[in-house]
């Protein structure tokens, strides 16, 4: 048989193609350098680990120290080719590690060494030695301190370059995420725009699903434990709306889940935990469930500068404004004013606390109520909150609300500020009438607040001035020569029969008239509670109020033989005590004509409070009635 070739020639083909193929480097290169080798404890450095050459399933462990907090993480790969004097190309793939890092104390520090694990065996760069000063350092960053002077760098031409897919939103500025290695086609992402700031200031949180994959839909999303944050929703999608974004030199679609605002309540380092979800992929029969579990993240929260205010809130921190705004400053007595302070800027809204409003003891103000508008812009946190008062002038004259004041601190200028008003000044002056020419649309309490102050003014239909006015009579014809004179001296005896006559009948008609009188005025007091009772469970819970303070004062106006619908509820005791009305009986009417009152201006609607009232009112009718 005759042979094709031998031995010695298939050798030789192999070794010239071996001396036309790409050199690759036989040895593993391992090593870490700094940008700056002084630092200070306000400032960052780049730490930058360099792997050459290593076998695809190397483990890199990067260097672990409580003396410095690592910031953020990122990796990439290139391949590097030479060519040098007609010789073989050398190919090498390099793998880079920078971690944005910060120095925690002071001193002379020692970053520890990186670790290579690779067929075997174990490799470490050199430990790196920093010098750490209190404040900040200054100065550019410092030739690399390493092994080996860094490769040149293929992409450094792109690092400055905008991404035509990232958010132009200035005020957000999500580090660049890391893949994770066992996830690397669909995994979760939680973002701080900010981890270092004060007390009060907002940082805003992100959660994105990065994805390689179709997504079909998240069906359940655990947001992290946000322990020691006061939070306020700022966007929630109802719909996966991806945009593209590149991380490491790898497309994906970033699905934006929540995002919230936090604003801190203590200071210190705070720990959020990380986020879950349930994520579906591909649709229709191909659909796969999966759960993904996002990073954690912590924040570095600064106390507030020494030098605030005495007694300022940690909540009062942002840009604000404030306002007073009242409805008139002249006003007859009796006619109510509103005042409303006004509380705008950006930060945390719902939280702040203006200051109360104060006055003259002659200005009655009652408890405000508070509304609040949320109008979020750019992801922050702004918009305004009101707290209304009702001022109610208690008798004439010019009274002075005095200027408000609202110490805050701007994270912006990193100093206090304090927001400020006006004061206003508000001139009361005499009404028209007295009590019963006030407008009807004014409540119980305001007109009895009118009837208390009234008293001590001059108007149209109060006082006047004494006249006496004399005229003289001529005189006149003696009595006894008058012609009713005779009937006059009879008239008398007429009379006594008279009387013997009627106080015979009033002795026997006196018990049947005393209680036929009771009756009917009890019968006329459950006809109006029966009214209210029908407008107990209504709507309006000025109608049903109106209702049973009439029945009252129907009722003691009957008993008492005189009205009382002007008299001060002092007053009206008084002479409740002169008709020998015992206390407990005097305390159920004062009590239901206050909770009228308060019902029809001042709150107090609840059906359990209504029924209280109408229960009382019966009370006192049936119990003076019987």
């Amino acid at each position: 048989m005759r042979r094709t070739g031998s031995g010695r020639t298939a050798l030789l083909a192999v070794l010239a193609l071996l001396a036309t193929a790409p050199a690759w480097a036989a040895d593993i290169e391992f090593y870490q350098t700094v940008d700056r080798t002084e630092v200070g404890t306000d400032d960052t450095f780049k730490l930058t680990v360099v792997v050459v050459d290593a076998p695809s399933n190397a483990q890199v462990r990067l260097p672990e120290s409580n003396d410095f907090e690592v910031l953020s993480s990122s990796r990439g790969s290139q391949r590097s080719i030479s060519l040098s004097g007609g010789g073989p190309a050398v190919i090498q793939d390099i793998t880079r590690h920078e971690l944005l890092m910060r120095p925690l104390r002071a001193g002379k520090l020692t970053i520890p060494p990186s670790t290579l694990t690779a067929g075997g065996r174990t490799y470490r760069t050199d430990a790196v030695q920093l010098t750490v000063r209190e404040g900040h350092a200054g100065g550019a960053p410092q030739a690399q301190q390493g092994g080996r002077p860094s490769l040149p760098d293929p992409f450094r031409n792109f690092r400055n370059m905008p991404d035509p897919f990232g958010d132009d939103d200035s005020d957000l500025n999500d580090d660049e995420p890391v893949i994770p290695r066992g996830d690397s086609d669909l995994f979760l992402r939680a973002s701080l725009d900010r981890d270092d700031l004060y007390v009060g200031e907002q940082a805003t949180l992100s959660l994105y699903i990065y994805s390689r994959v179709d997504l079909s839909s998240v069906d359940a999303v655990t947001m992290p434990k946000l322990e020691g944050f006061w939070t306020e929703e700022v966007e929630s999608p109802t719909q996966l709306t991806g945009e593209q974004k590149v991380v490491d030199g790898i497309p994906y679609r970033a699905y934006l889940l929540r995002r919230r605002a936090l604003f801190p309540v203590k200071s210190g380092t705070l720990l959020i935990t990380p986020a879950e979800a349930d994520i579906t992929t591909g649709f229709l029969f191909a659909g796969h469930r999966v759960h993904r579990v996002s990073n954690g993240l912590k924040v570095k929260v600064r106390p507030l500068p020494s030098g605030a205010p005495p007694n300022m809130s940690n909540a009062n921190v942002g840009s604000w404004r404030m306002s007073l705004d009242v409805s008139q400053t002249r006003v007859e007595l009796g006619q109510p004013i509103t005042v409303k302070v006004i509380l705008e800027g950006q930060g945390n809204v719902k939280n702040v606390t203006p200051p109360k409003l104060t006055g003259p003891a002659a200005l009655k103000i009652y408890e405000p109520t508070t509304t609040d508008r949320l109008t979020p812009n750019r992801n922050r946190i702004q918009g305004r909150r009101v707290v209304e008062y009702l001022v109610m002038p208690q008798r004439t004259g010019t009274f002075t609300l005095p200027e408000l004041r609202f110490p805050y601190f701007d994270p912006s200028r990193r100093q206090y500020e304090t927001a400020r008003t006006d004061p206003v000044t508000i001139t009361v002056e005499a009404g028209a009438g007295g009590v019963s020419s006030l407008p009807s649309a004014m409540t119980p309490s305001q007109v009895a607040d009118a009837a208390n102050e009234q008293k001590n003014v001059l108007t149209t239909g109060g006082l006047r001035p004494v006249r006496a006015r004399a005229h003289f009579v001529g005189p006149s014809q003696p009595v006894w020569m008058r012609p009713f004179f005779i009937a006059g001296v009879l008239a008398p005896l007429g009379l006594l029969a008279g009387v013997a006559f009627i106080g015979g009948m009033r002795g026997r008609l006196a018990t049947r008239s005393e209680a036929g009188r009771g009756r009917q005025q009890a019968k006329a007091a459950r006809k109006r509670l029966a009214e209210a009772e029908k407008l107990k469970a209504g709507a309006d819970a000025g109608a049903f109020y109106v209702e049973v303070e009439k029945a009252m004062v129907g009722f003691l106006e009957a008993q008492l033989g005189f009205p009382v619908g002007g008299l001060t509820r002092e007053a009206l005791g008084e002479k409740l005590a002169a008709a020998g009305v015992d206390a407990e009986r005097r305390a159920r009417v004062l009590f239901v004509l206050e909770a009228c009152d308060l019902g029809r201006y001042g709150g107090g609607v609840e059906p359990g409070e209504r029924r209280k009232v109408l229960a009382t009112a019966a009370a006192v009718m049936e119990g003076w009635a019987g």
